[in-house]
């Protein structure tokens, strides 16, 4: 058993005790309070960390790993520029990930694990498009999701993909629990969004879609124009597939097929109304806000506001390199303090960041928050000198400097 001290422990679940600390044993937290309480309870050594703030390892709800080194690829396949458009976006994408040498996927996914605890992600929810990347995951100490994405129209295909999938399922190890996305409502059919649903009720697999990302999306989902139907469509030769006009929304349209339930995770909702964002509460859906990689592909804004006044859950990810600057999800917390200032306090940005990502990935029994029985999974954060008056989460955000992360009680690698 250790001890560790610091000027502040903030639990994320409970309000922040100064002169905290947590004990540790076999890599769980078996205590919480004050330094000298358990200092009193335990004999057990202590480490000092001073100055410094202890919190729980960041929980990064949306992200691709596989696509971490995108912006190398990029440059040499001299496509270095950014689309102005979603849908030219995805045929970039496409291109590059089509030009690919064998193995360069997984030095991409192994790079994005080892960028994520560098800046404090000690779990994620990490889509995977190459389901044979999945024994990568085994080894890996982050913990979490990975969510095996699915897209396709053609009913001959279906449940092959859907058999190859639980299969896939079946092989997952180690610290990350089985997942599926269903990529998006345009991309998937109804038929096999319905069979994933029943492979998630029946596996307890959760499911993540990318919901009203784009205008482009919305647009399609009422009357089926616009650069999907013009673009993407023809380019995946889906021609035959496309909808007569549906005047929906992509979130009544899933509500319609029966597959919004609390398992289900929301990423983007850009484009949601209040009458979608009702029922995503009522269904207990979760919502993973993603405000770098909307403000760099240009598809708008998320209602930050309508989202927190109607009381859903929410979780922050980074999305990927591709669409994105880094995989730090401080950096995503900061532009979102720029983008809806006022919207969120400091606690609930932090909360986003930790408890709310486990939560909505349902790994909060064993992560997320500085609890007995939790993981140790924990930062230390020095430069966080409170001034008076100044909340420690206000000074975490304002002044805080990642200086080690504790994985199951060791230092990261």
């Amino acid at each position: 058993m250790r001890i560790y001290a610091a000027s502040y422990l903030l639990p994320i679940s409970s309000p922040p005790i100064a002169g905290g600390a947590l004990a540790v044993k076999d890599g769980r937290i078996v205590a919480v309070g004050k330094a000298h309480e358990l200092r009193a309870q335990f004999s057990a050594p202590v480490t000092d960390l001073h100055e410094s703030v202890i919190m729980p390892g960041l929980v990064n709800a949306h992200t691709h790993l596989e696509l971490t080194h995108f912006p190398a690829w990029k440059l040499r396949k001299q496509l270095d520029y950014l689309p102005k458009r979603y849908v030219e976006w995805i045929q970039q994408v496409v291109k590059i990930k089509r030009a690919l040498e064998p193995g360069e996927l997984e030095h991409s996914v192994r790079e994005g694990m080892r960028l994520s605890l560098g800046f404090g992600t000690t779990a994620v929810g990490d889509i995977l498009s190459d389901h044979s990347l999945a024994p990568l995951y085994r080894d890996t100490p982050l913990t979490g999701r990975l969510f095996l994405e699915a897209i396709g129209h053609d009913p001959l295909l279906c449940d092959t993909l859907v058999a190859r999938m639980e299969s896939t399922l079946e092989t997952l190890q180690g610290g990350l629990l089985p997942g599926l996305s269903p990529h998006t409502p345009h991309t998937v059919s109804a038929k096999l969004f319905r069979c994933l649903q029943d492979l998630c009720d029946k596996t307890g697999a959760l499911k993540a879609v990318h919901l009203s990302e784009t205008a482009e999306e919305a647009s399609f989902m009422h009357d089926t124009t616009g650069p999907i139907a013009e673009l993407l469509y023809p380019m995946a030769h889906w021609e035959q597939y496309l909808p007569h006009p549906m005047r929906t929304t992509s979130t009544r349209y899933l509500d319609g097929l029966g597959v919004l339930d609390p398992a289900t995770l929301a990423v983007h909702a850009v484009h949601v109304t209040p009458n979608d964002v009702a029922i995503l509460k009522e269904r207990g859906v979760s919502v993973v806000l993603c405000p770098r990689s909307n403000d760099r592909l240009f598809v708008g804004c998320a209602p930050h506001k309508l989202l927190k006044e109607a009381g859903l859950l929410l979780a922050l990810g980074t999305d990927s390199l591709a669409s994105n600057d880094s995989l730090s999800l401080w950096d995503e917390i900061h532009f979102l303090q720029q983008i809806a200032p006022g919207v969120f306090s400091s606690a609930e940005l932090l909360f986003m960041a930790t408890l709310g990502g486990a939560r909505a990935l349902r790994i909060d029994s064993g992560t997320g928050s500085l609890e007995a029985g939790k993981r140790a999974d924990f930062l230390v954060l020095g430069g966080c000198n409170c001034d008076a008056g100044a909340g420690v989460e206000a000074t975490v955000l304002a002044k805080g400097r990642l200086e080690r992360v504790y994985l199951a009680g060791v230092p990261a690698p």
